[in-house]
């Protein structure tokens, strides 16, 4: 008798700390209802720093990333491209397809499609355009991997700093309490130990930790119920499932917040 599959989740996101920054908590308690977490940065993260050469701080990039996911048990698959290159191209999209029919998610997390930072946008479209094409025999895959028909929910992140590039703020359509889960989603951020230096002399942030605190804490408050919370808003299901549905909600009850409203 085969056993029953755990679900899945898989967060694609730009650079090393993405997830960490935007996701994390949400992966978190879905790995404590027994889902199974993947985790896709598509860039290696190489230009997060001012002093070790492209190669050095890939690699370093690469162990703190494995050792985030270790600590909750998810799965880490290596990056396809570099930082401020990713292209939505044929070739890079095939890859994360790949990914994709690979981890056969039940939900997919992505960046928000405005944001600060084109990197963030191009990620949005590449995970977008892989869950889509899941099932498409025609469509290239880089390893080849058979297609999936399984039903896929996708899940756009606040955007980091919850502002898009023209400074405008996006409300999220559904808030995830994370108050239980902080301490856990800092110490991920936490293992990016080459960042904390780095977002400092670059975008003046201060301290790394607390600056997830903060962008939970300021979540929480446009939710209007929760102390800490994350952000996310749900993409349009044609294409993606059969029927509009909210697995995330469903798997997570009582720490969810639906709204309705352009402002919470």
């Amino acid at each position: 008798m085969n056993a029953v599959r755990a679900p899945s989740v898989l967060a694609i996101a730009a650079h090393p700390d993405d997830v960490e920054f935007l996701m994390a908590g949400t992966l978190i308690l879905l790995r404590e209802r027994g889902w199974d977490a993947h985790v896709l940065n598509l860039a290696d993260g190489r230009c997060g720093t001012a002093t070790l050469e492209p190669a050095a701080i890939a690699a370093r990039r690469a162990e703190e990333a494995r050792a985030a996911c270790a600590l909750i048990g998810a799965t880490w698959h290596p990056p396809v491209g570099v930082d401020l290159q990713l292209v939505h191209d044929p070739a890079t999209v095939a890859r994360v397809v790949a990914v994709v029919r690979e981890v056969r998610p039940a939900i997919v997390l992505l960046h928000s499609p405005e944001d600060y930072m084109e990197d963030h946008e191009v990620a949005a479209r590449i995970g977008a355009t892989a869950a889509f094409a899941r099932g498409m025999m025609n469509y290239p895959c880089d390893p080849s991997r058979p297609p999936i028909a399984d039903d896929v929910t996708v899940y756009h992140a606040s955007p980091h700093g919850l502002h898009d590039r023209l400074r405008r703020l996006i409300y999220p359509d559904l808030y995830i309490d994370i108050t239980t889960v902080i301490e856990k989603k800092r110490a991920m951020l936490a293992c990016h130990y080459s960042q904390k230096e780095w977002l400092d002399v670059s975008q003046g942030m201060g301290s790394y930790l607390d600056a997830i605190t903060d962008m939970a804490r300021e979540v929480g408050r446009m939710s209007g119920g929760f102390a800490l919370a994350e952000g996310f808003r749900r993409r349009n299901h044609l294409g993606l499932s059969a029927h509009d549905q909210d697995p995330l909600a469903e798997a997570l009850g009582g720490l969810t917040m639906v709204s309705d409203t352009e402002h919470g």
